[in-house]
């Protein structure tokens, strides 16, 4: 209503003897895009009422034009400047309207305009006609993409519901105007830039320019970006006019690219035709792009771009970005070459590549990393993110100035795979963002067989990426200037706004899925077109012959010269012997030398004692056990808490999360530096650590103890992560593949949570190493256990774990027995463990760090043992020359009379605790005793083998809680079995075989329990069974 009122007022008459006076007075004039600023006048001389053009939007326009009339009344049309000095002159707004004299005729001077005050004017229809414009231009912004020539087979498959697109020349009777108006001249609207130096075209003109800015090849989604200044950018770069100018060297550059690009994927065909590849032929630009983009960046100071991809066009990408050497690629496909003896290793196009190298284009040093990637398209999204947020982590890049990460992406799995959305989700969140991602789409329309018309719902692919005001550039990837040009203000955008910016480049697919598919038999249509499709280096190559900028000649110069390179790499390649896969090493340790021996193996086969003094105990259960800010208000049940720690370090005792306190507090103050990130691990979701304490009375002011363990200590980060899995794990698999000096953790909510992550864990976590040589000593903490607590939030899926270790169970290692622990550990996979102390927990973690190799840490975490006043650890198990105990024998009165020892009773985790129970109430200390494997992977055979020959009268019983089809029996029998040489049966105690892993009933789960326990401790369970 003000906006309206002072409107009105700005045009009452102003008295001639005092309008410059006053106008000067009243206004400091805009210079250089300033803002103006006026002093209200409330004196009116018109009702509002009777004027309806200076209602509801009319008035913002009116008043625009105003301002821009009182700045310099020749920057507004002759009718806007006749209106306002009638309406100066006295004429009520209504009256003051001149219809401006007709084109070529003679201009009328002030006088006469003055002259004709009197005469009524249709002064809405002016007004109209201006915000008819005004919409115009905004609906080209909108839906502008809409009618771009954006598909390269001009057979779009784009589903925009049949709304029709209401521009061009016939369309603007929507508006309210007709062929009449356009050659009429308007004002433009301060959203548009079309104008350049221009503030005023004819419509037609308007019409024109916004054709080209926004209808051709490249298509721009952005208004739904709720940031002004954003959008107005965006305008900028796509609306000046003659913006997509290039030098006669860009583009001579540009066309080297593309016969790299083009030329590399027939020299792969002519040579192996009948091998899969997954070529890139269709989308050959993506090559120019991705070195526009990083050339782009590089001049924007970024020092380290680290790149996920699927497995089209990656073989050329490795060639022509990340420069791989060419023999090592033909090599991948010599079928006669022997592998290195290294592991796995895996198919060509899913490797990666490490390489730093000079920037041709700045100059600059610039280290490209392109990640090794299975074929579970997108799985390598969140695992990018987590490396390069690793790396700006680890060179103080906190604004993502010198580290960046590019995405690409198929169109179908853009749209399907749900890890996307999770990713993105991801990008703005504090202990997350990596500053901005670039996403580039290779669009080619079609998901293997299926059509994008029944592959998703949106409009386009990258439609998700609207759920964070990314913004989308659509291009036409056979136009490769529109696509050079788009990938410049990507990486700008990036480099200015440091947020996720997505490049769709709409192309096809040349072949099939692979080159041994026939497409025809699903897309004969779409394929007919694409076999009389012209490519991309040819057209493009004919129109810079056309237009001089090359000559024939040069053009096909370019050509031999490639074909050369590509003939003389052949040649080298066949000089081969074998394919090592550590040359495709895609992320190595910066302190590797440090970490290893010249030929990659551990520098020492020996694991340091994990303990720690009693001072440095008595030190970090103090900082645990108190708040070190001051005027810091924290809950009352959190008091009684930390005085229940400090109580538990005067008696020198630790439960489990003080535990955990004293591993991550020590290995910060070694300099180590340690992430824990997952669903409320801040807390913990069984309220147990409190490793973030919050301020009662201030808002968002928090504390981090951990943070205050010694002056030089590394930092600790604790996050609590959104509600994704599969992103969260992967991402903290990144990071911790950055350097093996950090301690990276994450925690699901409950064990069975991993199960949505699942890919991450069988195509990185557990075959990572075997299949692209590179170690990750990632920690997963599951909370496991039967609590009566229902099918979900029970088992964390053990046998799953244990079904993927690569260990022999029927084999006896054959180690010596100095290096026996740690010899299995470093030919293991991963290792998995079960503690049932805290003290063991403590071990664990540091032994993460201290041993000299990195593997996965899986440890089945407790729920109720958090709490129990039997799992507590003594101080005495955490000293110097301690360490962790792979099994944990029993120490009470068995070991008097071993030989009167009737049954022995292996288990592992918190059933341990209900086991001893039951022994005691029996009376059955001397006759049964209970071994508790803590480390199930890889298996202590050397120390079960010690306990089973200790007692030789003795049965062997496997005790698990978990069912019969499910937990570690069948991983650990035969395990048992060989380390007694077979000369004993190995009995089970536990729940039967079932579907789910626990019941729902309580009282059902307790009937169960007491079930096994009977048959655990009756010496008679097995009589009879052979």
């Amino acid at each position: 209503m003000h906006r309206l009122r002072t409107t009105v007022v700005r045009l009452r008459p102003i008295a001639a003897p005092q309008t410059a006076k006053s106008q000067s007075q009243a206004r400091l004039a805009a210079v250089g895009g300033a803002l103006r600023t006026f002093q209200p006048m409330r004196s009116y001389t018109a009702s509002v009422s009777a004027e309806p053009f200076l209602n509801g939007t009319s008035s913002n326009y009116v008043e625009e034009m105003y301002y821009a009339w009182l700045e310099n009344p020749r920057s507004v049309h002759k009718s806007w400047d006749i209106f306002f000095r009638n309406a100066n002159a006295g004429a009520p707004p209504g009256a003051a309207y001149q219809s401006p004299p007709p084109l070529g005729g003679a201009a009328l001077g002030l006088a006469n305009a003055q002259a004709m005050v009197g005469v009524q004017p249709n002064v809405e229809k002016l007004v109209e006609d201006h915000l008819a414009v005004q919409s115009l231009v905004r609906a080209y912004q909108v839906r502008g993409h809409h009618i771009a020539k954006l598909d390269p087979l001009d057979i779009s498959v784009v589903d925009f519901d049949e709304a029709p697109v209401m521009v061009g020349l016939k369309k603007v009777e929507f508006y309210g105007l007709d062929e009449s108006d356009l050659d009429k001249v308007f004002r433009l609207p301060t959203t548009t830039f079309i104008g350049g130096s221009e503030s005023t075209l004819p419509l037609r003109e308007i019409i024109q320019r916004l054709e080209m800015a926004y209808c051709q090849s490249i298509g721009v989604e952005f208004m739904f970006i709720n940031d002004l200044e954003q959008c107005q950018w965006i305008r900028q770069k796509f609306e000046r006019p003659g913006i997509m100018q290039f030098t006669l060297e860009e583009k001579r550059t540009l066309l080297a690219r593309m016969v790299r690009s083009t030329r590399f994927e027939e020299f792969l065909q002519r040579k192996w035709s009948s091998e899969k590849r997954f070529g890139l032929e269709g989308c050959e630009s993506l090559i120019p792009a991705l070195k526009t983009i990083i050339d782009k960046s590089s001049m924007n100071g970024v020092e380290s771009i680290i790149m996920g991809m699927p497995h089209r066009g990656r073989l050329n990408v490795l060639a022509n970005v990340i420069r791989k050497e060419l023999d090592q690629i033909f090599c991948q496909f010599d079928s006669k070459l022997e592998a290195a003896d290294e592991g796995s290793g895996d198919v060509k196009y899913h490797l990666g590549m490490w390489h730093r190298r000079i920037n041709r284009v700045t100059d600059r040093n610039i280290t490209l990393s392109l990640m090794a990637n299975p074929s579970h398209l997108e799985a390598v999204d969140p695992v990018v993110q987590g490396k390069t947020k690793a790396e700006q982590f680890y060179c103080g890049d906190t604004e993502g100035n010198r580290v960046m990460s590019i995405l690409l992406h198929g169109d179908a799995a853009f749209a399907g795979q749900g890890v996307v959305y999770e990713t993105f989700h991801l990008s703005d969140l504090p202990s997350y963002t990596t500053h901005g991602t670039i996403h580039v789409v290779v669009n080619n329309q079609i998901g293997f067989t299926t059509d994008p018309r029944v592959a998703r719902s949106s409009s386009y692919p990258t439609d998700v990426a609207k759920v964070v005001n990314a913004p989308i550039f659509h291009v036409n990837a056979d136009d490769p200037e529109a696509v050079m040009y788009v990938c410049n203000v990507a990486a700008e955008w990036r480099a200015t706004f440091h947020k996720d910016v997505v490049v769709d480049l709409v192309c096809y697919r040349r072949n099939g899925h692979n080159e041994m598919d026939e497409p025809m038999f699903t897309q004969p249509l779409m394929y007919k077109q694409i076999k009389k499709q012209k490519g991309v280096l040819q057209k493009y190559a004919e129109k810079l012959i056309a237009e001089g900028a090359v000559t024939r000649q040069e053009y096909e110069e370019e050509i031999a010269k490639y074909d050369k390179i590509c003939e003389e790499a052949h040649t080298r390649s066949k000089d081969e012997k074998i394919l090592h896969i550590k040359h495709w090493l895609d992320s190595p340790w910066p302190v590797c030398v440090c970490f290893f021996k010249m030929d990659g193996q551990p520098k020492s086969m020996t694991s340091p004692s994990t303990g720690l003094t009693e001072e440095e105990l008595g030190h970090i259960g103090h900082i645990a056990s108190s708040v070190p800010v001051e005027d810091f208000t924290i809950h009352g049940g959190l008091s009684r808490i930390l005085k229940g720690r400090a109580a538990m370090v005067g008696q020198r005792v630790c439960d489990w999360a003080l535990g955990e306190y004293m591993a991550f507090g020590s290995l910060l103050k070694e300099g180590t530096h340690i992430r824990l990130s997952g669903q409320d691990v801040e807390r913990g979701t069984f309220s147990h650590r409190h490793h973030v304490l919050h301020d009662q009375n201030v808002d968002k002011r928090i504390c981090i103890p951990m943070n205050h363990i010694a002056p030089n200590q590394a930092p600790y980060t604790v996050c609590n992560s959104s509600l994704s899995e599969y992103g969260v794990l992967g991402f903290e698999l990144g990071f911790a593949m950055a350097s093996p000096n950090a301690l990276v953790l994450w925690e699901a909510q409950f064990g069975d949570f991993h199960n949505t992550a699942q890919c991450i864990i069988d195509q990185f976590i557990c075959p990572g190493q075997a299949k692209w040589v590179r170690q990750n000593g990632i920690v997963l903490l599951l909370p496991h256990g039967m609590e009566g607590m229902g099918p979900e939030h029970s088992s964390a899926r053990p046998e799953r774990f244990l079904q993927m270790c690569n260990e022999d169970p029927d084999a006896y290692p054959k180690f010596s027995a100095e290096e026996f622990a740690v010899r299995q550990l470093y030919d293991c996979n991963w290792i998995i463990v079960n503690c049932s102390t805290p003290a063991n927990y403590f071990h664990v973690l540091r032994r993460q760090i201290l041993q000299p190799f990195r593997k996965p840490l899986i440890v089945f975490t407790p729920k109720s043992l958090l709490r129990h006043p039997d799992a507590k650890s003594n101080f005495d198990d955490m000293l110097t020359g301690t360490h962790f105990q792979r099994l944990i024998p029993d120490s009470g009165p068995v070991c008097e009379k071993p030989d009167g020892v009737k049954r022995i009773v292996f288990c592992t985790g918190k059933v341990y605790y209900e086991l001893t129970r039951e022994r005691k109430n029996r009376g059955m200390d001397n006759t049964v005793a209970i071994a508790r494997i803590e480390q199930l992977s890889p298996f202590p055979f050397d120390q079960v083998k010690v306990e089973t020959d200790r007692y030789p009268n003795a049965d062997l019983v496997w005790c698990q809680e978990e069912h019969k089809n499910q937990g570690y029996y069948d991983y650990v029998k035969p395990r048992l079995r060989t380390t007694v040489d077979r000369t004993r049966p190995v009995r089970y105690a536990g729940r039967g075989p079932a579907a789910a892993p626990a019941t729902g009933n309580k009282a059902a789960h307790l009937v169960e329990l007491q079930r096994f326990l009977d048959t655990a401790f009756n010496l008679d369970a097995f009589t009879g069974q052979s």
